[in-house]
């Protein structure tokens, strides 16, 4: 039974020649990004604005969102959001935060509930109140950066310190283009927004150590080769592996993101852009060609056990030929001698 291949064992595909072209791309998108959080800012969900959130489904399908908009509205609560999502029948109720602290918030969905009376079926409510939603902005963003420094002293221990940077850098991109994504999409900015960017601050770990260690067992053998056909010959080893994880990975955070439901769909839609595109790109773009220009593999000397070239022949004399026999010069048998004819 033969096995399936999705990539053949002889691949080679030169990666490392469009490092003229992802370095600067990846550059300008980073900038991009950054402009975006600075000038765009984040759409922050409940945890870290504080306020309230109220999970409905209707009786009536579809859903009539003017009405359900009309009846809050005279509430005076504030700024509220009302939108729809999964089902024609499924309505998100945002509410801004009710100056009062816990016990206004509280109140403010009792109002909704008797506002709305019997008409929905209610699914889910969360009261956020200030004090908490800071805190929790907090400490999910100390949390973030202390993974990302555990990381950098895992990695400076695990390998060289070229290496270690360059992971580092790559996970950086991976978390500056995630940010500007969500920026850019208005994804929610939450809990399990946080819990997203570790997970790909992880994934991309992972897979930029698998190539590393083959880079690394690749010094160790090929002592002469180049370090651009070194970098390819490591990553053209570890593309059929990437390219399973990855295809899974895909599948799975699909799956979430259509059937999930509204509460994981910021996790999900974190997750798929930041492993399926960018982790998946800066792991054989961004973090392999890095180690060239961080000096890598420059001071390599010794033997190698590729094939040698034989040296070309000194000016001036012809160069040997070449033998069509397999078997060596001794171990061929000598022409036959010619009888002497008797006078």
């Amino acid at each position: 039974m033969r096995l399936l291949r999705i990539v053949p064992d002889n691949t080679r595909f030169d990666f490392m020649r469009f490092r003229r072209i992802s370095f600067p791309m990846s550059a300008m998108l980073s900038i991009a990004a950054i402009l975006l959080y600075f000038f765009h800012g984040l759409n922050f969900g409940i945890d870290f604005v504080g306020g309230t959130l109220v999970e409905v489904q209707t009786k009536a399908n579809p859903a009539d969102l003017a009405k359900m908009r009309a009846t809050i509205g005279a509430l005076n609560l504030g700024e509220f959001q009302l939108q729809q999502f999964g089902a024609p029948d499924d309505v998100l109720i945002r509410i801004s935060e009710q100056p009062g602290g816990d016990p206004a918030q509280e109140a403010a969905v009792q109002k909704v509930r008797n506002a709305l009376g019997a008409s929905v079926t209610y699914r889910r409510v969360e009261v956020v109140g200030p004090s908490v939603s800071t805190e929790l902005l907090s400490y999910g963003t100390i949390g973030l950066l202390s993974a990302i420094v555990a990381i950098l002293f895992y990695l400076w221990f695990r390998f060289e310190w070229q290496f270690a940077l360059g992971a580092m850098i790559a996970n950086v991109h991976d978390v500056v283009l995630t940010v500007g994504f969500m920026s850019l999409t208005r994804v929610d900015f939450d809990l399990t927004s946080i819990a997203a960017l570790l997970t790909i601050v992880g994934y991309s770990l992972n897979d930029t150590v698998v190539i590393y260690d083959r880079i690394r067992e690749m010094l160790r053998r090929y002592k002469r080769m180049s370090m651009p056909d070194l970098l390819n010959v490591s990553v053209n080893a570890t593309l059929s592996r990437s390219i399973v994880t990855h295809l899974t990975v895909a599948c799975s955070l699909l799956a979430l993101l259509l059937f999930g439901g509204q509460a994981i769909r910021s996790f999900t839609a974190t997750m798929m852009f930041g492993v399926v595109l960018v982790g998946t790109y800066t792991s054989v773009f961004i973090a392999s060609p890095i180690l060239i220009y961080l000096g890598v593999g420059t001071g390599r000397m010794g033997g190698a056990e590729e094939p040698e070239t034989p040296p070309a022949p000194p000016a001036g004399e012809p160069a040997p030929a070449k033998s069509t026999s397999s078997r060596p010069a001794s171990a061929r048998p000598a022409p036959p001698r010619r009888a002497r004819a008797r006078r």
